[in-house]
């Protein structure tokens, strides 16, 4: 039990996204109290505790196989409950794709931000028919919802390159001195890379699981790149000699994300 807790929590991945959050709670503390009530602050805040909280909960998911088995019973899985990668598809491929939506949402331009609203609404409407209807169960991969995951975010990306390239108010600005041009050049690659990876990976693992296993480690990586511009994000209003303004208006209410 003790060197499977010791190599569930013990490693340089979660060591890391757990110091990155630490550290997103501390200068989000330090905010001023209108930037805390900014959902470009507290958004990027939530993402953070919400990896920290599914990766917590999937180490101890694979040092617990009682507790595994019992989901993947539940979930219809009885062949091979050793695996949780239900947890994955839940916390990774889902909530955390429409986090990052509405966190591409605030970035680009009032006119484009309904084109989100759709793709979210068809995103969850599609996971969960699919699910439910057992084409792609939750206890396995779900190679469809990942494109879907996918894809979605890189039209979202596109959405805020076209305003870039278009809309006077980016014309106007100098993108490498944007907080969002960075993030949201990061989220591009990153979910391309990610995806190729994980479809390689599928067959890759029949062949050798020791090198799909080790390519694994790509995703952890990415998955760090991504959560430090996160904090960078919630960072940024201490670094006004590094970063401009935003050109559009940033909604401070929660109830702005969904409008």
């Amino acid at each position: 039990m003790e060197s499977k807790f010791w190599h569930a929590y013990v490693n340089y991945y979660t060591i890391t996204v757990d110091v990155l959050l630490l550290i997103g709670i501390y200068f989000f503390l330090k905010l001023p109290k209108e930037k805390k009530a900014n959902s470009l602050y507290w958004l990027p805040l939530v993402i953070l505790g919400f990896s920290v909280i599914y990766e917590a909960l999937g180490g101890y998911v694979n040092s617990n196989f009682e507790f595994k088995k019992a989901v993947n019973e539940f979930l219809g899985n009885t062949e091979n409950p050793m695996y949780n990668i239900w947890l994955y598809n839940i916390s990774n491929k889902q909530i955390t794709t429409v986090l990052f939506l509405f966190l591409i949402k605030i970035w680009i331009e009032p006119s484009k931000k309904k084109y989100i609203n759709w793709m979210i609404s068809i995103f969850l409407i599609t996971a969960v028919v699919f699910q439910l209807t057992g084409v792609e169960p939750l206890y396995l991969d779900q190679p469809f919802i990942a494109a879907l995951a996918a894809n979605i975010v890189l039209v979202s990306c596109g959405l805020y390159f076209i305003g870039m390239i278009t809309n006077d108010h980016y014309l106007d600005s100098h993108p490498l001195r944007l907080i969002s041009f960075w993030q949201t050049t990061i989220l591009l690659f990153t979910y391309s890379l990610i995806y190729i990876n994980s479809v390689a990976r599928i067959y890759i693992f029949g062949i050798s699981r020791e090198l799909a296993i080790n390519m694994a480690n790509i995703d952890r990586v990415l998955g760090i790149s991504v959560r430090a511009m996160l904090l960078l994000i919630i960072i940024s209003p201490f670094l006004n000699k590094v970063f401009d303004r935003e050109p559009f208006y940033v909604p401070s209410r929660k109830s702005d994300l969904i409008s």
